[in-house]
């Protein structure tokens, strides 16, 4: 299969698009056109800060296409994905209550519907089905807000596409829902290879029948569109025609896919106008808008997202993508570029693509990229700092621009790395996440000067850790002095935080002469090696070092003596911290049975049903289990007894094949050389139908001594 040279730019786009409409439209999300042209006019620009909101926020649309998107990780990257697979992703990424959906309610929100299903054993596609929930409930918006994904792993692709939403689609919709997915998916594959919009839109109908109502509201846009050059009366016909009224529940696909085709047919080519239109619009704008960006970002590129105002800047690449998988959820757009992309070109039979600069987390090597990475302000912050992306060398890097910078000003710019206070106002979607940088962990960051700067400056890494209110308190490696034209790399461990998260990472910059000016460029910024931490209670009451842990229990507080006390009414409960980049490693502690059929700790986990368990149970057995979805199988296992309210001494260490469980001295080892194996993942503390609580866990390497 041959793909688009550009292809990893326009996935870029694409994912942009994604972003940036979903941005725009989140803060009214739900509101009619009346009432969009009475408060806030037509929609031209971001207007969170009118609405007191954030800009980046927590949201299905993103959560949910980036996430269920991961199946074709887990279950094999192929084109015959199947429904019941992506639903098995659905029940190991999705926490109850908590995380991508929204938890309105069975037979109100179809999601929570299907999920309940899932939970229950109904696997897709019965899960989503008419037959199961009614049309009703199975025709709202959900199938096709997730699909855009699935067109990205698929350029030039569009019968894949359709083919791989229409399994997606089905774990919680059906009917026309799924209809709407698979032709707004095979439009998105198609617009890789073409840029005719009605192409694109016969592309999609080929796909699904004929006789839909989905089929039947494109040909009346169509017929509407070529009698009104103005969109707001083809927007009146939909409403007339096509509007809530007509539809049961609260968001019906019908309404919103048919403000979508009636948007990109007035504006295929103008990446502002089209938000402008389909935002202002009305009704489900976020999904709505999302959709159209990502079309458009894919079919115009990243030319075609800049030809209006700047609506990258504000991003600057983030996304937060809330999961069970919580080294997951700090984001951006090109960290996701490239993963779909080589999902992508490996179900087209291609090699993946090297990660740029030896795998270091932050590149910035696509055109305009930042990575999350923007000013500081502050105090002792220095004004005017910009930071933007150039060529650099071989590749691209972040720029830094800076003027008037003395001694006692710091021009400082942060990437985050873990939840931003903004979350505590963020509303109806939480946000699990874990840090993705940790004590004992090794960061470098390759910096060079401009050659033309004036001045000589001093360049450190910073990180900005939460303390015990909840504030953000910065720490800094040692000063390395950069003349013009000169280069360095910084590296530093990290120091232990008392237990705190570290929130942001980047680099400070001051002048060691009266005034400095010019341009710092920053090539890469990694961080490499086991973590080695203590996670325990920091001094203070605050909350962000609890809330760093993904919490799949039923109950997690802090006011209980021990720093960690869960408790599980049905079934398993698990509380997960780490990442995927943790690989081999071990974890230790004191660990306290209050009443379980099982408990002890987690190792590897990648999610809420997917990590190797170090159990010790309540018919008197010590375990070392693989969990893989529905199934758990036994590694090893020998005789131990236990007692409730009896500390036991743990620890679980994971290398390579081998995983290595001992509890109170007695000791168990098992190999997984398996095609199940798990080879990275962050710890856990699990129990089953009852309460544990520790103290503290201890995550050091492999060879680490206590």
């Amino acid at each position: 299969m041959q793909l688009p040279n550009d292809y990893l730019e326009r996935v870029y786009a694409g994912v942009l698009g994604k972003l940036i409409g979903v941005y725009l439209g989140r803060p009214f999300e739900g509101w009619t056109y009346q009432k969009i042209m009475e408060e806030l006019g037509p929609i031209e620009y971001y207007v969170h800060e009118r609405l007191n909101q954030p800009l980046v926020v927590t949201d299905d649309d993103v959560a949910g296409t980036f996430t269920f998107i991961r199946a074709l990780e887990d279950y094999g990257i192929k084109p015959n994905l199947s429904a019941e697979e992506i639903g098995k992703a659905w029940l190991n990424y999705i926490v109850e209550e908590r995380s991508i959906l929204w938890w309105g309610g069975n037979g109100n929100s179809t999601e929570h519907t299907a999920w309940l299903n899932l939970k229950k054993g109904v696997p897709a596609p019965h899960s989503g089905s008419i037959a199961t929930n009614g049309q009703g409930v199975a025709e709202q918006i959900g199938a096709q807000i997730f699909i855009d994904g699935w067109a990205m792993v698929a350029p030039g692709q569009p019968e894949l596409a359709a083919k791989l939403a229409e399994q997606a689609g089905k774990v919680s919709h059906d009917g026309e829902s799924v209809y709407a997915a698979m032709l707004w998916a095979a439009m998105e594959a198609e617009a890789f290879v073409a840029s005719d919009i009605d192409h694109l839109i016969d592309t999609g109908l080929k796909l699904i029948p004929s006789d839909s109502l989905i089929a039947k509201l494109i040909a009346d846009i169509r017929a509407w569109h070529g009698a009104h050059p103005d969109w707001r009366d083809t927007r009146q016909k939909i409403q007339d025609n096509y509007g809530y009224d007509k539809y049961p529940g609260n968001c019906h696909v019908i309404p919103n896919h048919a403000l979508m085709i009636m948007t990109v047919l007035y504006a295929p080519h103008d990446f502002q106008k089209a938000q402008m239109i389909v935002n202002t619009s009305g009704w489900d704008t976020d999904c709505n808008a999302g959709n159209v960006g990502c079309l458009l970002g894919i079919m115009n590129g990243l030319d075609g997202l800049g030809e209006g105002p700047d609506f990258r800047g504000p991003i600057a690449d983030r996304m937060l993508i809330s999961s069970a998988d919580g080294g997951n959820s700090i984001n951006d757009a090109v960290r996701q570029a490239y993963f779909l992309t080589n999902l992508g070109l490996q179900l087209a039979g291609h090699k993946s693509l090297g990660m740029p600069k030896n795998g270091a987390q932050f590149h910035f090597s696509l055109p305009g990229s930042q990575q999350g990475f923007r000013p500081l302000s502050g105090l002792d912050a220095a004004n005017g700092v910009r930071v933007g992306n150039s060529e650099f060398e071989s590749g691209r890097a972040l720029t830094i621009d800076y003027e008037a910078l003395g001694p006692a000003q710091t021009a400082v710019v942060t990437t985050p790395t873990f939840s931003p206070r903004e979350m505590l106002d963020m509303r109806t979607y939480d946000l699990m996440a874990t840090p993705l940088v940790y004590p004992g962990q090794i960061v470098k960051a390759r910096i060079k000067a401009d050659q033309q700067n004036r001045g000589t400056i001093e360049a450190r890494l910073r990180i900005r850790v939460y303390n015990e209110r909840d504030q953000l308190s910065d720490i800094d490696s040692d000063p390395v002095v950069i003349e013009p034209g000169s280069d360095a790399t910084l590296e530093w461990t990290l120091p232990e935080t008392d237990g705190q998260p570290i929130a942001e990472i980047g680099i400070a910059v001051n002048g060691t002469g009266r005034r400095a000016d010019g341009r710092l460029l920053v090539d890469y910024l990694r961080w490499d090696g086991a973590p080695k931490l203590t996670l325990k209670r920091p001094a203070g009451d605050g909350d962000f070092w609890r809330m760093a842990w993904v919490n799949g229990a039923s109950f997690f507080s802090k006011r209980f003596p021990a720093a960690f006390r869960i408790s599980q009414n049905s079934g398993e409960g698990i509380i997960i911290h780490g990442t995927r980049q943790w690989t081999d490693y071990q974890a230790s502690g004191q660990v306290m049975i209050h009443l379980g059929n099982y408990g002890g700790l987690a190792i590897r986990a990648q999610g809420l049903r997917r990590y190797y368990g170090a159990r010790v149970t309540r018919d008197g057995k010590m375990q070392i289990v693989r969990v893989r979805d529905e199934d758990t199988k036994v590694l090893a296992e020998t005789d131990f007894r236990i007692e409730f309210d009896k500390h036991i001494s743990m620890k679980v260490k994971a290398e390579g094949a081998r995983i290595t469980f001992e509890a109170d001295g007695v000791s168990i080892t098992a190999e997984d050389m398996s095609a199940d194996a798990f080879r990275d993942g962050g710890v856990g503390l699990l129990v089953h139908e009852g309460a544990l609580s520790s103290n503290e866990i201890r995550i050091g390497g492999v060879r680490w001594r206590q």
